[in-house]
């Protein structure tokens, strides 16, 4: 079976199960909101292990609700979590990096690290209503992790994490959604932020990312894979028909050097970028700059990539940068095997041809593994 058709039949199966605990003993419970001072987690938090199996939880429209403190979801089975009020998470930066900072901190706002079968995440038609509302002026607050779930659809969803001031402080952090678990579709989505528009973690496996916006941050992002020599497993990711807009990265690979592991058959297709200062990034020498200075690692390993698709982008920016490298090239490319990055149409605003940054004849000079820079650069259709 080919490895993208398997998320449709979960979804199919999903759907077919919704429908029939419907007609059976399926329950509702909305979310209430106290006054405008108050957290109105910790009364969700009281209740959702009795709505964990075979339940909506509401959050209603027409209501603005304080998320002041993470959510953690129980193990979920036939679920939909409906996001059709507005919820906003604490506007002061002190106060987010005091939770985030407690050794309870989940490791996003919302938690689905307990996993799940049959999850659904919905968000609202509504323009004005559904919003995930970060205020990404804390530079710490991770909105979506469905980390060790299967099976979950997240659509229609609207996360707003532009920070307030850019002049005192910029959203770093401010990460999407961040899928790690098997058997997810995330479509229809509209995320502007200042990180990671999708961040797809170890144990990813048979993930679609599709339809959906990304605007102001990190873009389209594989990792990072391989921390303090990680064993990676992520496999069979598609990501197409999305567009990035005022972003620095598009479609982005991190991985760190002495990671272990194995990343294969993950495609970026049919993107379309405006603004976005690096549309392909693919470097295996990633560290946290926040932290400091690159570290020493005691091992030259790097996660495995093999079988790895760009194809079909439109790029309209200032210049075209296409980069495939690292500080050092003959480390970085020890262990890949077939990127291919193909129909790429640049649009630069200068009319200047593309500068494209991708050395293969490094390469191809190692053994046993194939690197192939197919930067097919055709014009636009305009």
């Amino acid at each position: 079976m080919l490895p993208f058709l398997r998320p449709h039949l979960w979804f199919l199966s999903f759907t077919a199960s919704i429908l029939l605990h419907t007609a059976l003993a399926w329950k509702t419970f909305t979310v209430s909101h106290l006054d405008d001072n108050s957290d109105d987690t910790p009364a969700l938090q009281a209740v959702l292990n009795e709505y964990s199996t075979d339940s909506t939880i509401l959050f209603e429209k027409g209501v603005y609700y304080n998320i002041f403190t993470p959510i953690r979801f129980p193990e979920l089975k036939n679920v939909e979590v409906r996001i059709e009020g507005n919820l906003s998470y604490p506007k002061d930066m002190a106060t987010v990096q005091a939770i985030v900072a407690s050794p309870d901190f989940p490791g996003h706002w919302f938690s689905f690290a307990a996993g799940g079968n049959n999850v659904s995440l919905v968000g609202s038609t509504d323009p004005e209503w559904g919003w995930v509302d970060a205020h990404g002026q804390q530079p710490i607050a991770w909105s979506f992790s469905t980390t060790g779930s299967k099976n979950i659809r997240a659509y229609n969803n609207w996360i707003y994490a532009i920070s307030d001031d850019m002049d005192q402080a910029f959203p770093f952090n401010t990460d999407g959604f961040s899928a790690g678990g098997t058997d997810l579709l995330f479509e229809d989505n509209n995320i502007q932020n200042g990180d990671d528009c999708l961040t797809v973690g170890n144990g990813a496996k048979n993930i679609i990312f599709r339809n959906s916006r990304c605007e102001g941050g990190h873009g389209l992002s594989i990792g990072s894979l391989g921390r303090n020599g990680q064993v990676a497993d992520v496999q069979n990711i598609l990501i197409e028909n999305t567009s990035v807009w005022d972003s620095l990265y598009g479609a982005r690979f991190k991985s760190w050097t002495g990671g272990n592991g194995l990343a294969q058959n993950i495609t970026w297709r049919n993107i379309r970028f405006k603004r976005v200062a690096f549309p392909i990034y693919v470097t295996q020498n990633y560290w946290d700059q926040n932290l400091g200075p690159k570290p020493d690692s005691p091992t030259q390993n790097n996660t495995r990539l093999e079988d790895i698709v760009f194809e079909n982008f439109f790029v309209h920016l200032i210049i075209l940068r296409v980069l495939v490298s690292a500080t050092h090239a003959g480390i970085m490319f020890q262990t890949v095997k077939n990127i291919v990055a193909r129909r790429i149409a640049p649009l630069t605003l200068s009319g200047d041809p593309p500068a494209v940054m991708c050395n293969s004849t490094i390469v191809r000079n190692i053994l046993f593994y194939t690197f192939f820079c197919e930067i097919d650069i055709v014009e636009p259709c305009l």
